[in-house]
């Protein structure tokens, strides 16, 4: 399963470029025609050119909500009580995602063709670890404190992988870590609830891809996709269930270099060869979710729904069932010591 979760990640995440529905020519330059009817390299190239950039334009939304989840800490609303306190955790995102079928695709070497690219609705998870630090307990208020501080850390792996013609390097390391705090509103007791502001900041490690799809090639370097959340969470726990809910807003801003290689055929007499090609995208979004937890002494076993939506992305190819701006449902379960 984590195998082909990989192939899915490696084929899918190429490039991105400014919202339009147009043909980027800029990018993709379309050539001329010879008088033998034979294609030049830009245009026997731009297809799989285009297709690259669209294809990343509709999975780099799903990809980022699988990095940033949620709750900042699963099932804690308010701050955890200053110097001596912490959380530290282990949970699971999971994207109900749509994986375009890009085998069911040919790519075109006379130009440009606008193609529907059949989905299948797949589960995109996203293992992280969780690290809260209580620095400052806040001001004491009647029932609770205001203004206290947490420190906030996280973690992402993401192994190396080479398999079915698709090769996945980390040339930085596969770990990444990310970091934030979160501010005390009201801090939790037996008759107030816990609430929160939070900023989070989150990466997936740099990625090189080459994905083969028969004789021809795609090659990704230095993709990054860094995510930026702010959250305002309210919990409370009652006796042996805890409830939290929250809402904010996300930030994913990814970037990628591409290389495209199409082989000869009919009537190309060549190769053709696109590229390196340097893009970014930026796409805000707003996030909503709810958690359940179950407290068990020191240790919080949490189950969390939420949604994300919002954003325009236009592309040239279409897709299938869920558009590329269209909101995505994400869960996440998890386990949380702490005192």
């Amino acid at each position: 399963m984590k195998a082909r979760l990989l192939v899915s990640f490696a084929i899918l995440t190429a490039s991105a470029m400014p919202l339009s529905a147009q043909l980027d020519t800029q990018r993709c330059p379309p050539g001329t025609s010879s008088n033998l009817g034979v294609p030049d390299q830009t245009r026997a190239s731009q297809d799989a050119c285009q297709k690259a950039i669209d294809l990343f334009q509709y999975m780099a939304p799903q990809l980022g909500v699988s990095i940033t989840g949620g709750n900042a800490t699963l099932g804690q609303g308010g701050n955890l009580g200053g110097l001596g306190h912490f959380s530290l955790g282990l949970r699971v995102n999971a994207v109900q995602g749509s994986l375009p079928q890009i085998q069911n695709t040919s790519v075109s070497v006379t130009g440009a063709q606008s193609t529907q690219f059949e989905t299948k609705t797949q589960v995109l998870p996203m293992p992280t670890a969780d690290l809260a630090i209580g620095i400052f307990k806040g001001l004491p208020l009647a029932l609770t404190n205001v203004g206290g501080i947490d420190l906030l850390v996280s973690a992402a792996y993401l192994p190396e992988f080479d398999n079915s013609g698709v090769s996945v390097k980390v040339p930085n390391g596969s770990l990444k870590l990310g970091y934030g705090a979160r501010v005390g509103i009201l801090q939790e007791s037996l008759l107030v609830p816990g609430v929160a502001i939070s900023y989070l900041v989150r990466d997936l490690p740099t990625v090189n891809i080459a994905a083969n799809s028969g004789s021809d090639s795609l090659y990704v370097n230095n993709l990054s996709l860094k995510t930026k959340a702010w959250r305002v969470t309210a919990s409370k726990s009652l006796l042996f269930i805890g409830l939290a809910a929250g809402a904010g807003r996300d930030t994913y801003e990814s970037s990628a270099d591409i290389r495209a290689h199409v082989a000869a055929r009919a009537p190309l007499t060549q190769p053709a060869n696109a590229g390196p090609v340097a893009l970014a995208q930026d796409l805000t979004r707003t996030n909503v979710f709810a958690d359940v937890s179950m407290n068990l002494l020191l240790l919080k076993l949490t189950g969390e729904i939420g949604q994300v939506s919002g954003g325009t992305i236009k592309t040239y190819n279409t897709f299938s069932g869920k558009q590329a701006a269209d909101s995505r449902l994400y869960g996440s379960v998890g386990a949380r010591f702490g005192f």
